[in-house]
């Protein structure tokens, strides 16, 4: 009892959170999002104070967070984090490599000018909604190991800066549709692993705070065709990897032949599932009622069946029903 009493007391005084070493999963919390405008959490703050509000999720693009080779630019975070902290808030961030819109090459110049990296980066489309257009982006080439090398380094770098400060990190979503042959040297399977490299190391790195892996569909997988998702959520539960998606829309045909059978299944063999009810989810109708999702309707999905711990609310759209 000593031991313990000595421990917790070094855990708190050192102000480290030790989320990811808990034996159990944390009760359901909200969390807002506020997607990159980091900084305007002021304008947010009558939102950010509400108590049922346990914290911010924040976006920072690869780009952001290192501006030049080998510079990181942590000062964001930072702050977010301090105001976040002086409002007794949590802080989750996710590192993006991936943008929907044809302006967005959010990638460092370099990935894009040192032939080593093979152009860094390739267009991707986006379906982002009911009736809604489809969009047009770019996403890191990850599949090339060089590239993917400097992205493990930011990876470590956020860790040694930010490991049991922030509540958590995750990675953006799986999803990405591009060519099966592009100037990349893409290819599915390559792909895949390193979507798994990628989650693995962040894991590594970020003993302390929560690790999660947005998880969606696989290009060139239906159905766990070609086991790519089968294979993830086995390696996130056995190496005590968080998962989540950026979309909740109850019971969606394409989400139920991919990844939500799995968020079902592993509901109870995770650390943590955190979902995300965005923007574009509240322009889906639900069958039953011919009107669109209600806040009820995302929050018991994402729970009952998702087995979610955290809900990610647009921060537009959380008094939205």
């Amino acid at each position: 009892m000593q031991k313990f009493i000595k421990l917790s007391l070094i855990v708190i005084c050192s102000g480290i959170w030790t989320f990811a070493e808990a034996k159990t999963k944390p009760a359901t919390q909200n969390f807002l999002f506020l997607g990159g405008n980091h900084d305007q959490l002021e304008k947010y703050t009558k939102q950010i104070d509400s108590p049922d509000i346990n914290g911010v999720q924040l976006v920072y693009s690869w780009k952001l967070l290192e501006p030049t080779k080998g510079n990181y630019n942590f000062a964001p975070i930072e702050q977010n984090l301090k105001y976040l902290n002086a409002h007794h808030k949590k802080l989750f961030i996710q590192i993006q490599d991936r943008f929907f819109d044809a302006d967005a090459k959010n990638v460092p110049a370099y990935l894009m000018s040192d032939p080593i990296y093979e152009g860094g980066i390739t267009p991707q489309y986006d379906k982002p909604g009911e009736n809604m257009p489809q969009a047009s982006g770019w996403v890191a080439a990850q599949w090339n190991p060089e590239v993917r090398k400097r992205f493990q380094k930011l990876l470590q770098a956020l860790a040694l800066k930010f490991d049991g400060k922030i509540y958590g990190i995750n990675l953006p979503e799986t999803a990405i549709d591009v060519k099966e042959q592009d100037k990349t040297g893409f290819n599915c399977k390559n792909y895949f692993n390193a979507e798994i490299e990628n989650m693995m190391a962040a894991k590594s790195a970020f003993k302390h705070s929560y690790v999660v892996q947005y998880v969606n569909f696989f290009p060139c997988e239906w159905d766990n065709d070609h086991g790519y998702m089968s294979k993830l959520f086995h390696y996130a539960s056995a190496h005590n990897i968080g998962l989540g998606g950026p979309d909740v829309v109850p019971y969606k045909k394409a989400q139920m032949h991919n990844s939500y059978p799995f968020f079902h299944k592993y509901r109870h063999k995770l650390p943590l599932i955190a979902m995300a009810v965005q923007s574009p989810d509240y322009s889906y109708v639900n069958p039953k009622t011919k009107k669109t999702y209600s806040k009820a309707d995302f929050r018991k999905f994402a729970e009952d069946y998702l087995g979610a711990n955290i809900i990610f609310w647009d921060v537009e759209r959380i008094g939205a029903h």
